[in-house]
């Protein structure tokens, strides 16, 4: 990462960190109170410091659902390591001689928290959670072949290679093997392993138990076994079983969505898991306020400036470019479609992801079929309707037809 985007990144963490340790201080009583979880500020805190880990795989291409659970586990992820800090930070509010502290005092005290926590640890979890998100991603494209082909474990194949993850370098076996249960890559912090698809007729299978072996050899020193799960399996960025859980949240069954968040917390670290989710599931239906409908039509107008080819039209120049579809019809593409998308969209959670996909016009478009055709309750002409598979969902779209055919919208169906 450049530094100049660091230090940016650097400057969001601190400023939110600062936030809710002004909410911490406000705080009175013996013990932590753990609903400062659910606080503007520390959602605030929790919710920058996911977007840097989602920010390490923004151009990982991936489905959107894939997306979509990856960014869910980095919220769960950066809400537990939240309520650590917190926990760590309570203290520092009283002195030796148990007297409250100036705010200046707590403040300055807590720096070595933030310092470690958000410097330190971060730059590993920010890697970790990219070498993920890209392993996620692979998986998803092996499983389109499922056992037509073999995987196999390969190395970064340089002298900065752990002499236990070379180990595993080479071992070959299909991708149903329960072997890429607990041995898919990354096998721990800043691990640069990869997996790749390779012919069955070209690189022999190793023999399981032999595999299971070299498995064994090149996590030794994951003792505790955090690092032995399969982001793409899971659909998750980060395990359940992290430095900021126990081992029991592995087999929790609110971790693997089997239960509703309607239990009894046995402590409270499970006290702070249900309030983390609760919030979650708030913040995925959560509408987008004024300003932020506002900040995104604002990049969607700068992106469209930007990139989409001036063209003359009646003696005017003007921003359009035009795509053929899979069955040759001839689409015109203009600011109009961002703004009728943007327009339909407001109501919208994932409104963000919808405008994302559409400026992704030029690669989808070109695979599209024509559906059928509606006439217009609002406008005097046709719309033609097609649809589109792209990134595990359909896209279904509709042009106006008039002089002729130009984008009008799109939706995820």
């Amino acid at each position: 990462m450049a530094k100049d985007a660091q230090d940016k990144i650097r400057e969001k963490l601190s400023n939110a960190f600062h936030g809710m340790m002004s909410a911490l201080f406000k705080q009175k009583g013996a013990t932590l109170d753990i609903n400062i979880l659910a606080s503007d500020e520390a959602q605030q805190f929790i919710s920058t410091h996911a977007s840097v880990l989602d920010s390490s795989f923004e151009k990982v291409r991936m489905s959107d659902k894939m997306r979509q659970r990856l960014t869910r586990s980095d919220y769960i992820f950066s809400g537990m390591k939240t309520f650590h800090e917190l926990n760590e930070a309570f203290p520092s509010l009283l002195d030796e001689n148990g007297n409250r502290k100036s705010f200046e005092q707590f403040y300055n005290d807590v720096q070595k928290i933030d310092k470690t926590y958000n410097q330190n640890y971060l730059h590993a979890e920010y890697n970790f959670v990219h070498a993920s998100a890209e392993m996620a991603a692979k998986w998803d494209a092996f499983a389109e072949d499922g056992d037509r082909y073999n995987l196999q474990y390969r190395t970064a194949g340089d002298n900065k290679v752990r002499p236990e993850h070379a180990t595993l370098n080479g071992v070959t076996l299909p991708q149903s093997d329960p072997f890429w249960e607990s041995y898919y890559p990354p096998n721990g912090w800043n691990c640069r392993c990869t997996v790749v698809q390779v012919r069955k007729s070209k690189f022999p299978e190793t023999p399981r138990e032999e595999a299971m072996s070299r498995g064994e050899e090149a996590l030794q020193k994951d003792t505790k076994g955090i690092f032995r799960f399969n982001s793409g399996k899971q659909q998750k960025a980060v395990p359940d079983y992290n430095p900021y859980t126990i081992k029991r949240c592995r087999d929790c069954d609110i971790a693997q969505g089997k239960a509703n968040l309607a239990f009894v917390p046995e402590n409270e670290l499970c006290e702070a898991c249900k309030i983390i989710r609760k919030a979650q599931n708030a913040r995925k239906s959560k509408q987008l306020t004024t300003t932020e409908f506002k900040d995104v039509t604002s990049k969607v107008k700068q992106w469209t400036n930007k990139n989409l080819p001036t063209t003359t039209i009646r003696g005017v120049d003007a921003k359009k470019d035009y795509i053929f579809t899979a069955d040759k019809h001839h689409i015109g593409i203009s600011k109009r479609f961002f703004n009728e998308t943007a327009a339909k969209n407001k109501r919208n959670a994932d409104i963000v992801h919808v405008m994302k996909i559409a400026t992704e016009y030029r690669t989808w478009m070109k695979k599209a079929i024509f559906v059928r055709s509606e006439i217009g309750r609002h406008h005097p002409c046709t719309f033609n309707v097609y649809n589109v598979q792209y990134q595990g969902q359909i896209i279904e779209f509709k042009t106006m037809v008039t002089i002729e055919e130009n984008l009008y919208t799109m939706r995820l169906i």
